[in-house]
């Protein structure tokens, strides 16, 4: 599940760790994508400023769904522009949070859906078919400049990718007793 961090206007995604993760890795990543030097900002959840790198992320109650919101702790600009390779790395972390989470799910209700009648399974397509298609519009919401190929590639085939495992959930639905 994502945790939603707000920097100025800007809003971006990633994957929560496990809750036994430091705060630094969160850190991290926020400079990694932001390309904000590491102790340039401040991290703040839920009107706390999340301060010890080393505490374990579950100490800051950071769980699936949170915002955070990254300040700056001094004059930098508020809106970078993103660079390619943050961009890849967003394409590539939502693929793998879809491989990791989306596409066994979906094998599961495939084999489930052989076994149990059609009408015991209804909520699991929708609850499958409605996370692939917010998977399919966060990457969507990834728009790479015009002369970032391997951003536009990378794009285009994981879109692909989550759009083959929408359209054979649907036709394993449809083709079902």
């Amino acid at each position: 599940m994502p945790v939603i961090v707000k920097w100025g206007r800007d809003r971006f995604e990633f994957e929560l760790p496990s809750p036994d993760t430091l705060l630094s890795a969160i850190r991290h990543s926020i400079a990694a994508y932001t390309q904000l030097p590491y102790n340039a900002f401040q991290i703040i959840h839920d009107g706390a400023v999340c301060a010890d790198d080393n505490a374990q992320i579950a100490a800051y109650h950071l769980r699936p769904n949170s915002t955070i919101a990254i300040v700056a702790n001094h004059e930098l600009p508020t809106v970078r522009k993103h660079t390619e390779q943050a961009q890849i790395a967003n394409i590539h972390a939502e693929l793998a949070a879809a491989r990791a989470d989306l596409a066994p799910a979906q094998s599961a209700f495939l084999r489930d859906l052989t076994l149990h009648p059609k009408h015991s399974l209804a909520k699991e397509h929708s609850r499958i078919g409605e996370l692939l298609l917010q998977a399919l519009l966060r990457l969507d919401a990834i728009v790479p400049e015009h002369d970032w190929q391997t951003a536009r590639a990378d794009r285009k085939a994981a879109v692909k990718e989550l759009q083959a495992l929408l359209d054979q959930l649907d036709s394993e639905w449809a083709n079902a007793q």
